[in-house]
């Protein structure tokens, strides 16, 4: 078994959490240590997905852990093959100890690469099409919270300020998605 490249997570408030990832072009050595070091952390910290932002890296890659399926995206394009929602609890690793219901779709189809360059195709339903949505929100720059009406938002901040993590004399800037509340306009 291989060396465990477990990584300290930014939290809500770091600017590298607000950045749009730039896309992999090189799918090489470098490339597999950060696929290991996020399924490692994320597996270590009992997520269901982990995005390369998240470690302080700004590409566009993540990896997650769903029903037993243990996986990773590169440079993820997401589409929808219907409008069906769904609305439930989400939450963040960067956002430790906070949940609130999140609209997101019920299906999607994720294309992109693994790590070594092959085209992949990962379908998702339920808790993995959420977790697909929310994972490549990260590499748009994007958090949950910002997905939320105005009074699911005031209730997470509220969540954020009461935690021991977060730090009052830095308060971190929640903003309205770019993509809107409404899921429609996702498909890219």
């Amino acid at each position: 078994m291989g060396r465990v490249t477990i990584q300290p997570i930014r939290l809500f408030g770091d600017p590298v959490l607000r950045e749009q990832a730039e896309p992999v072009v090189g799918f090489d050595k470098e490339l597999r240590t950060l696929v290991k070091n996020l399924v490692d952390t994320m597996r270590d910290e009992g997520g269901a997905g982990l995005a390369a932002p998240q470690l302080g890296v700004g590409l566009r890659v993540f990896a997650f852990d769903v029903d037993d399926v243990v996986g990773h995206i590169v440079n993820p394009v997401l589409s929808f093959p219907d409008a069906e929602e769904q609305d439930g609890p989400e939450g963040c690793l960067s956002i430790p100890g906070v949940y609130v219901d999140t609209k997101r779709r019920q299906n999607v189809v994720a294309e992109g690469f693994n790590e070594h360059g092959d085209p992949i195709r990962l379908i998702g339903t339920g808790l993995m099409a959420r977790c697909v949505q929310h994972e490549t929100d990260h590499l748009d720059g994007v958090l949950f919270l910002d997905r939320l009406d105005p009074a699911g938002r005031k209730a997470a901040m509220k969540q954020i300020r009461a935690s021991e993590w977060y730090d009052a004399g830095k308060p971190p800037v929640v903003r309205t998605s770019p993509h809107g509340r409404g899921l429609f306009g996702l498909g890219r």
